[in-house]
């Protein structure tokens, strides 16, 4: 339960309300003193603040949430920005930028703690530790919407009626475990519409990794001990299933059915290689996440892994954004309660660090697992080394990662002194298009930076011009260009440099500071800002042409800050023989063959070329497998599997009457009417 204090004068709290992610917005009493930000703006708050549980919001004079905090008594975690002297650079620094504030009082500290990751992941503030790389994970499911359940892949929204197991690390794992999962318990894993239409056993029967139950190779009874089965292998049974299927194939063997004890045989090592095809399954890890974590360089690597049904599915690395003073210990800390905002908790939690509110992370995710979860630091035992390997693999990941990121930094400095840009880019955008004669065209967008490609970022335009000439690269270019910058135009504004700090309104005096430390404006300059949307430097792949295409369109959008190059293949189209058009260079030029910066640009062409075949193969593929019926209006997914289920095709479809039509069941002399009409317009 959670309260929002209306106003700082406010006489009396506001009656108690669910859980909600926003508190009222409130402006520093009418009676404050007249300061525009800092330790004052904050002062005026306490004298309404309760000490009761909750959560706060820290804004700044845009408007923009830069912290978001919990605290067991709102008035004296607050009352602590008050006081002068004893803060970090980076707590002075958001202080001093504080205009206003927003609080929710909560029940209990473990509701805060759970608010507080709430808010974090909508508001992304610049002073907290935010999870960059959020994407969700896959899980296998057992889909329960039809008579005959299904085994899938899974990832987003858990809608979908039936059994979800996970999470995996990745789409690769779940593949093989779907596919060996298949081998041992013969689960169908075509869609319905599929299902419906089969009138003889498909390939997977044929190759054993199904039993058929679309065409009645296999009761629906003993389909059903089958999915039973795998769910129980799944949720970590997997000796009780292994001791059912080895006394069914002893028994069959001695009834001398040795064809059904052959195939029990064969399940059983399936589930062997299942267990086999994972790496360190230590013992008494049925359900467990382990949080390995590992600082260096100012950056922080958390590589997590997750433990189901005791094997390891897998592991990721992530790789926070926090100011380079938090301690580890915090940074974990603030990780695990965003981890764990959208995804389920495990029974058991293993850290390499302990954390200052390790007790309360597991009370509040407890509270919402609706169940116990536990939280330890492994000293000794096996546990111990499953921890420190996940710590091994934190170090080893940041390494990497600090490599790549100095190796692409280095690149990026040579790319703007070989080309004469004006300064070294943080963000390059390389734009690629991809058709066959024409048809199916796709413009694709590719994004990297300092730490390299930036896939998050990626983004595929389908070629909507009507009256766009089949194959007329140039047209192409011009609308996939428009459209991806005429929003930047339009929201291109001129914006006044902040005024810098002045130090008598922020609570900390450089003679405060460790000697170690930079001075606050020197943190000020050097903060690693929020990787731009806007592009330093546009690559088109192609020659002067399209260069010329580019210029035009910004030239159109006023657009003159974004530095262009044109990149277009050799006489030959030979790699290494690229040449680089410039605008307001008479001719292009080439680099040296063996020049990092050439291999550097070729890999961006090359990632933005393959990502323009893809995008254009899955938007071909599309168009293939699209089924005339999905045109008529007023038919969809039941009464599409009910045609198709009775007349084998569409094509059969197409051509039957109206009174065989309205033989399908939950087919009206009218939906009739309007089926025989689309398929029989063009004959009239």
């Amino acid at each position: 339960m959670t309260r929002a204090l209306d106003r700082p004068n406010c006489p009396a709290m506001s009656a108690p309300t669910d859980i909600q992610q926003n508190g009222q917005n409130e402006g520093p009493p009418t009676d404050a003193p007249a300061a525009p930000r800092g330790p004052d703006v904050i002062n005026a708050y306490l004298k309404t603040l309760p000490a009761s549980p909750g959560v706060y919001r820290m804004i700044d004079a845009q408007g923009d949430v830069i912290y978001v905090g919990k605290a067991r008594s709102l008035k004296a975690r607050v009352s602590n920005y008050t006081r002068f002297g004893g803060h970090t650079n980076r707590i002075a620094r958001m202080i001093a930028a504080t205009a206003s504030m927003e609080f929710v009082t909560t029940r209990t500290e473990s509701e805060a703690l759970l608010l507080e990751a709430n808010l974090i992941k909508r508001f992304r503030p610049r002073f907290n530790v935010l999870l960059r790389d959020d994407k969700s994970f896959p899980y296998i499911l057992i889909a329960r919407s039809h008579a005959a359940p299904q085994i899938m892949k899974f990832r987003g929204a858990r809608k979908l009626k039936g059994d979800y197991f996970g999470p995996f690390a990745s789409a690769g794992a779940v593949n093989r475990a779907i596919n060996t999962l298949q081998r041992a318990f013969l689960l169908r894993s075509c869609s319905d519409s599929v299902y419906e239409s089969r009138t003889r056993p498909c390939l997977l029967h044929q190759i054993k990794r199904c039993s058929a139950p679309c065409t009645g190779e296999i009761s629906p009874e003993d389909y059903a001990k089958l999915v039973d089965e795998a769910c129980g292998f799944l949720r970590g049974d997997s000796q009780h299933v292994r001791e059912q299927l080895k006394a069914r194939m002893m028994a069959a063997s001695d009834a001398l059915e040795f064809e059904q004890a052959a195939a029990i045989r064969n399940r059983l090592s399936a589930l062997s290689h299942v267990t086999a095809n994972q790496t360190i399954n230590p013992e008494g890890f049925e359900e467990a996440d382990v949080f390995g974590a590992y600082q260096d360089g100012g950056q922080t690597c958390v590589q997590v892994f997750f433990f189901r049904t005791g094997q390891n599915w897998g592991n990721r690395a992530y790789f926070p954004r926090a100011d380079s003073s938090i301690e580890l210990a915090e940074v974990v800390d603030s990780f695990i309660a965003q981890f764990y905002d959208d995804k389920p908790v495990p029974r058991l939690i293993l850290l390499s660090h302990d954390v200052p509110s390790r007790e309360l992370l597991a009370e509040a995710l407890s509270l919402k697992a609706e169940r116990k979860v536990e939280i330890r630091v492994p000293q000794r035992g096996a546990k111990t080394g499953v921890v420190e390997h996940a710590l091994a693999n934190a170090k080893e990941a940041l390494g990497r990662r600090l490599a790549e990121g100095a190796s692409q930094r280095r690149l990026l400095e040579a790319l703007a002194e070989s080309f004469g840009l004006a300064q070294v880019p943080r963000r390059i955008e390389v734009f690629d298009n991809s058709h066959v004669s024409g048809t199916n065209a796709v413009g694709a967008m590719i994004v990297a930076g300092p730490d390299g490609m930036v896939k998050g970022q990626y983004r595929k335009f389908n070629i909507k011009s009507a009256d766009l000439t089949p194959g007329d690269d140039y047209a192409m270019m011009r609308e996939v260009l428009t459209r991806r910058f005429k929003r930047i135009a339009a929201a291109a504004q001129p914006t006044e440099d902040e005024s810098p700090i002045d130090l008598a309104t922020v609570p900390v005096t450089p003679a405060d500071l460790p000697a170690s430390e930079p001075t606050i404006e020197e943190l000020d300059e050097t903060e690693d800002a929020a990787f731009p949307d806007k592009p330093d430097l546009v690559l088109i792949d192609g020659g002067l042409g399209q260069l010329n295409v580019a210029r035009e369109v910004f030239d159109s959008l006023g657009i003159t800050d974004i530095a262009l190059i044109g990149v277009a293949k050799g006489p030959d189209r030979d790699a290494g023989r690229e040449h680089f058009h410039i605008p307001g260079r008479e001719r292009p030029i080439m680099l040296e063959a063996r020049d990092p910066v050439l291999y550097f640009v070729q890999r961006l062409r090359d990632e933005a070329h393959r990502f323009a075949i893809g995008a254009h193969r899955a938007r071909r593929a599309k168009a293939i497998a699209a089924n005339p019926l999905d045109e008529i209006d007023g038919i969809g997914p039941t009464r599409k599997r009910a045609l198709l289920h009775h007349f084998g095709s569409a094509k059969a479809v197409s051509r039957a009457s109206v009174g065989d039509l309205t033989a399908v069941n939950g087919i009206s002399q009218e939906t009739a009417q309007r089926i025989y009409d689309h398929f029989h317009e063009r004959d009239r």
